[in-house]
Formats: C-alpha cells, sequence, structure tokens
C-alpha cells in the first residue's frame, strides 16, 4: 500500500465544491419554495451538498488502500446515488383520482442530486450551466407551453388556514376567482382548539399560482396559504 497524506482530498478545492454545490442546490430549492412547491430549499440543498460529498469520498476516501492489487472505480458511488435518489423521488409523486403529482418536484430532487456530484466531480461548469437551465425550464418553458394551442390548464391542490368567525370564505373564493381560477372541491376541517379552519381546495387554471398565493395571503385573517400538490405530467 502506498503512504497517504492524511488531509488528502480533504483540501480547500473540494470544500470550495461542496459549498458550490450547497449554494446551486439551494438556489433550486428557492425556486420551488418561492412558487410554493414541496421539496423547498432545505431539501434540495441536503439533496445537493450530499450527493456531491458522496463523489468526493468516491474519489478521496479510499486512497489508502489502492496498492499493486487494489483499483478502484469513483463511478460505482455515483450509480448508487442515482439509484437511491430514484427512491426518494418516488415517494414525492402521488397518485389521486387518476391525476399524478409531484412529477416536476421528485425530478427537481433528481436534478439537484446531478449538480451535486458534477460540482462534487469537479465538473463545476456543468454544475453552473444545468442550474441555469433550470430556470429556464421553470421559467421560460412554463411560459411558452401556455402559449401553445391546446395547452392544458393546471390542476392546484392548496390548504388555506383562516380564522373562524369573520366570514372570510367568501373572500377567499372571490381572491381565487378574481386570480383566474376554478374551484373543483372544496373540503373544510375545523380546529376549534385553535379557533381556525384549515380549507383544502382542487383548483384548475391556466395562469400563474404566484398571484394566486399572493392574492389568498394578503386577506386579512388568512393565517397561511401553500400549494399541496401540482398536476404536471411533463
Amino acid at each position: 500500500m502506498t503512504s497517504v497524506p492524511v488531509f488528502a482530498g480533504q483540501g480547500w478545492v473540494q470544500i470550495g465544491e461542496l459549498l458550490l454545490a450547497f449554494v446551486l442546490s439551494a438556489l433550486v430549492g428557492l425556486e420551488r419554495q418561492l412558487r410554493g412547491r414541496s421539496a423547498g430549499m432545505r431539501t434540495q440543498a441536503i439533496v445537493g451538498t450530499s450527493s456531491a460529498l458522496f463523489l468526493l469520498v468516491s474519489k478521496y476516501g479510499f486512497s489508502d488502500m489502492i496498492g499493486e492489487h487494489v483499483g478502484l472505480d469513483p463511478s460505482r458511488v455515483a450509480s448508487q446515488i442515482v439509484t437511491g435518489i430514484g427512491f426518494l423521488g418516488a415517494g414525492l409523486i402521488l397518485t389521486r383520482r387518476g391525476a399524478v403529482r409531484g412529477l416536476t418536484t421528485a425530478a427537481s430532487v433528481w436534478e439537484t442530486a446531478a449538480i451535486g456530484m458534477a460540482a462534487g466531480a469537479g465538473l463545476w461548469v456543468l454544475a453552473l450551466a444545468v442550474t441555469a437551465l433550470h430556470f429556464v425550464i421553470a421559467y421560460g418553458l412554463r411560459a411558452i407551453a401556455r402559449l401553445l394551442p391546446g395547452a392544458r390548464d393546471n390542476e392546484f391542490q392548496i390548504e388555506v388556514v383562516y380564522q373562524d368567525g369573520r366570514g372570510l370564505l367568501r373572500n377567499i373564493l372571490t381572491a381565487i376567482t378574481g386570480s383566474g381560477w376554478a374551484v373543483r372541491r372544496a373540503e373544510p376541517q375545523d380546529d376549534a382548539a385553535a379557533g381556525t379552519t384549515s380549507l383544502i381546495l382542487d383548483l384548475t387554471g391556466s395562469t400563474s399560482p404566484d398571484a394566486l398565493l399572493a392574492a389568498v395571503a394578503e386577506i386579512d385573517g388568512v393565517r397561511s396559504v401553500q400549494i399541496l400538490g401540482e398536476d404536471e405530467r411533463e
């Protein structure tokens, strides 16, 4: 066996690769969080940084074991990351009443893992390029898709928590329809102890959900509003 320095593979270059994976992954998560989607900044940052660390362990963690009769295949760890992220993504995909939800969220986690792997492998240009393309996909392609003939309405499920006894339901429904969305189903759940009502709404429409969330959140007495699921069968 060859002698390897104690801190081999643990220098400023590797720390920089981890930080790059962290920043780029957090940016992807920020886009998801700003638009009210699941798998936000914390989830994406953890996935991307962890993937980078796996790659660095694969590249440098077994240097002291390499000798005349011992070889190393760093690609083995990379392939296992892809498999593991596949299971994580599967847990984000939901099927409800024949509608598949969460595909884009699961794909974004898979993409974040790839960004982290590229950063950990030292391919920072590729990591930066894919991060930039994520925002092109999230904003540019979505806008183009809405302009195409026969564009299908999006379907979302949101949860609105508001104070009881203030007659806010009418205001909430007015804000939703005024933002260009139609209510397909409404399911209220009262919380007597907290004095609030949790309203689950199935919505359909073709406009941006950002304006919808902002309009509902501005209503006095609304505690919170978030998207629980989205139907993006892409």
